[in-house]
């Protein structure tokens, strides 16, 4: 037969450093937005400081703001991460080819597209009483 000692008490916790990024830069509000370029048929989402700094982006390139809202950075990199595990390949500078699949991820994710280029599909249902 084992006999078994029960031991009865608290634990103590112990406190750790970890390292932690707490860089304010990611989570910085602003404006996150998406164009569009007409020339090459694709789509560019961002984030930007101040409606100024979106000014200044549209001004030296020739692209059409389709809808902006206010956001954070951390929303552009998980929007990236998420299209990227999609299977969805983008440029450098964040270009996505255009196509309809993309629009409705984003529409999906909740990145703002505007009503231009993608129209929600409204489905309406009829009960039919015997």
């Amino acid at each position: 037969m084992n006999k078994r000692k029960i031991i009865k008490g608290y634990k103590r916790l112990i406190s750790s450093r970890f390292n932690v990024d707490t860089s304010i830069d990611k989570f910085k509000n602003g404006i996150i937005y998406t164009l569009y370029s007409d020339e090459f048929d694709s789509l560019k989402v961002g984030f930007a400081e101040n409606d100024k700094v979106l000014e200044k982006k549209l001004s030296i390139e020739p692209l059409i703001l389709l809808e902006m809202k206010k956001g954070n950075k951390k929303d552009l990199f998980l929007l990236i991460k998420t299209l990227k595990e999609l299977g969805i390949k983008y440029s450098d500078n964040f270009y996505f080819k255009y196509s309809s699949s993309l629009l409705r991820h984003l529409y999906t994710l909740g990145w703002p597209i505007g009503r231009s280029l993608y129209k929600q599909r409204k489905i309406k249902k009829e009960f039919v009483c015997a």
